[in-house]
């Protein structure tokens, strides 16, 4: 049976992470950047009669065998010139987005997964009340995407969803990531076309893809109350699938009492209690986020969870054994980082800790790609930035924190846990 801390979780490391491959990195970068795990793009080079994506991330030749050493290598132009192959896919990888955020969108997946069957095009288009011709386009695609299944009866095509999408992509699924779909669509990808501005600028681009002025950040990522709930909702799906990996990547049962400082809607929390009975949790969090976690997304049952207002910057921190802070940090510069770990040293008691969760740059800071794709998207939304173990170690140590362990688990997040 798998037990908070065990090697299932990963392996310790004293240093910093290992490295993904190259062909890795590439996967993981066409398959979209954001703060939730992303749907693989990729199809099986064996089924490339038509050419396709292939595990490493290259287009495969159209007729290439499996096992091809072709395979294995980007679409390539005549000999000795270099290829385009890889420009193809780097410059269209956003069509490749917003077709999985239309699909999203529009209902798709839903009205797949709620139908007795699968449905022609024609079908689809009359329950989500799209033409025809688009629906079509659109089906076909996410066919060659692997986020739908096609069969043909009587010479009609019918569509269903494959597991990738009936597990992740459906929005009633328990581990839907569909809010942080829509949260990709409708923000970061605004933000995203402002990406070149921000390299010039260093700072986030809310007043130019919003006109949101930024001085106070969550004051612009809470632009509205349908935005914070879109948020909140994205941040529940990430720790419904990711939130036990990094929770078990050590054991955390000698802290009964628990503090998720900017715990949102509570997802992380729920978590937490789940995988040690014995806790109770603290989340704190400002008023607006608090006041819509408890009117939206807390059970009545879950009685070991307790939400407390205030800002972490400024406000009392609650008692606690261990103070978590998931995705919190590479939200802000070196010096509010200090801040805040000086602020949470200060309240610990003797032999607790801090749990710090964040996707990990290798010690070059130059991977892994997704990584490195997470770290832009701090620049063009936060005042922030994603951080190597020994720069975490850094900050811990300078805030009075030690016996400082680094653990990787098998998904985006890693984890740091210090100790007062």
């Amino acid at each position: 049976m798998f037990t908070p801390g065990s090697a299932a979780a990963g392996t310790a490391e004293a240093g910093d992470f290992g490295r993904e491959s190259s062909s890795a990195r590439i996967s993981a970068g066409l398959a979209g950047c954001g703060p939730g795990p992303a749907p693989s793009l990729t199809t099986d080079p064996g089924k490339a009669e038509k050419g396709g994506w292939s595990p490493a991330g290259f287009l495969v030749k159209p007729g290439t065998p499996p096992g091809d050493p072709q395979s294995r290598k980007e679409m390539s132009c005549p000999e000795g010139h270099p290829s385009l192959g890889i420009l193809d896919q780097y410059s269209q990888g956003f069509m490749v987005s917003q077709v999985l955020f239309a699909a999203c969108e529009l209902g798709v997946f839903d009205i797949l997964a709620e139908a007795p069957g699968p449905l022609g095009s024609d079908a689809v288009a009359e329950h989500l009340g799209t033409s025809s011709r688009g629906t079509e386009l659109l089906l076909d695609t996410c066919v060659s995407l692997k986020l739908l299944q096609v069969e043909t009866r009587g010479g009609e095509a019918l569509y269903d969803n494959t597991q990738l999408s009936s597990t992740y992509l459906v929005r009633s699924s328990p581990r839907s990531q569909h809010h942080m779909m829509l949260y990709l669509a409708r923000t970061t990808y605004l933000c995203w076309a402002h990406l070149a501005q921000a390299v010039r600028e260093g700072k986030n681009q809310y007043m130019k893809a919003f006109g949101v002025p930024s001085e106070e950040l969550f004051t612009a990522i809470y632009r509205s109350e349908g935005e914070r709930l879109l948020f909140m909702r994205a941040l529940q799906g990430v720790w419904r699938v990711q939130g036990s990996g990094v929770l078990a990547a050590f054991d955390l049962s000698p802290f009964p009492l628990v503090c998720d400082l900017g715990g949102c809607s509570g997802a992380l929390a729920k978590e937490c209690v789940s995988l040690y009975p014995g806790c109770r949790v603290t989340v704190f969090d400002i008023p607006p986020v608090v006041q819509a976690a408890k009117d939206r997304f807390l059970s009545p049952e879950e009685g070991r969870i307790s939400f407390q207002e205030g800002d972490f910057f400024k406000d009392p921190l609650p008692a606690a054994d261990l103070y978590i802070l998931a995705r919190v940090l590479h939200d802000w510069p070196d010096e509010k980082c200090s801040q805040l770990l000086a602020r949470i040293h200060e309240a610990c008691k003797p032999g607790g800790g801090v749990l710090v969760v964040e996707s990990l740059l290798d010690a070059d800071g130059r991977g892994p790609l997704t990584t490195q794709l997470y770290s832009l998207n701090m620049l063009v939304q936060t005042e922030g930035w994603e951080r190597t173990p020994a720069q975490y170690r850094a900050l811990l140590a300078a805030a009075g924190f030690g016996d400082v362990q680094c653990q990787r688990t098998a998904g985006t997040y890693g984890a740091i846990l210090a100790r007062k």
